[in-house]
């Protein structure tokens, strides 16, 4: 089984420089950077591409993807995005299915959002990139169930999805949304937040780690990347404890 890379969003540090976030990914002992298009890697500025996929290689760090915030819409380009991809040598895009909740969309919101995601995923294959969702409320794969009805509408293996827990889900619940789309998910986004969004240091949801990790190590194809997302207080000085629990969890949870 290949190991689950740990690795870090750029967007747990937006106010921070990218050469900044590349120091501190390394000094961590982390595998991997998404770099986010919202401030750190502007969709469309190769220039910073290349940049920061130089800067990335050079600390001994991979690109593990481009967190886009392409929301599927029909006027929405998606070209830019997947240019910068490219530049960056990420060979997968994080997107969002639509802006509107599975229930809240109406059949003909629903039916533009799948259209455009097909065309999306299509134009992403051809330039040999993966795309994949965003496992969050306010978008059409805001459950496992939605996820999976989402991916099974679009048809295309060059879509897959992220996971996360959802707000307020008790461990049980996360890790059976978790199983009910592990077969389609590319990477998890790592956080402990309860019992709302209040952010806690990672052990606190220690148990819920274990075993997503645990159910991981299980498959025959796990989630490529784990990545860290929040920090309390986006306090970078807390980054390494964090690194350091979230390889302690991956490594745990790996058959010997």
């Amino acid at each position: 089984m290949t190991a689950i890379r740990p690795g870090l969003c750029s967007v747990t540090f937006r106010a921070l420089a990218p050469e900044r976030i590349v120091d501190l990914a390394a000094d961590a002992g982390l595998a991997a950077i998404e770099w986010g298009g919202d401030g750190h890697v502007p969709p469309g500025d190769l220039v910073r591409a290349e940049q920061m996929a130089r800067a990335t290689a050079d600390a001994g760090l991979v690109v593990a993807s481009y967190g886009s915030y392409f929301r599927a819409e029909a006027d929405e380009d998606l070209t830019p995005i997947l240019d910068s991809a490219e530049a960056l040598g990420a060979d997968r895009v994080r997107i969002w299915a639509g802006r509107l909740g599975s229930v809240e969309a109406t059949a003909d919101e629903r039916a533009s959002t799948i259209a455009r995601l097909q065309s999306a995923a299509s134009e992403a294959q051809r330039r040999g990139i993966g795309l994949a969702l965003e496992f969050h409320a306010g978008t059409l794969a805001d459950s496992a169930p939605a996820t999976l009805s989402v991916l099974s509408e679009v048809d295309s293996t060059a879509l897959s999805t992220y996971w996360q827990p959802t707000v307020a889900a008790s461990d049980d619940i996360a890790l059976a949304e978790y199983e009910a789309v592990a077969m389609h998910t590319s990477a998890v986004h790592v956080f402990s937040w309860w019992p709302q969004t209040q952010r806690l240091r990672l052990h606190e949801r220690g148990e819920l780690w274990r075993r997503i990790f645990a159910a991981a190590a299980a498959q025959s194809a796990p989630p490529r990347d784990a990545l860290l997302e929040f920090v309390p207080d986006d306090d970078p000085a807390l980054l390494a404890a964090e690194a350091a629990t979230l390889r302690g969890s991956i490594r745990s949870a790996s058959p010997r």
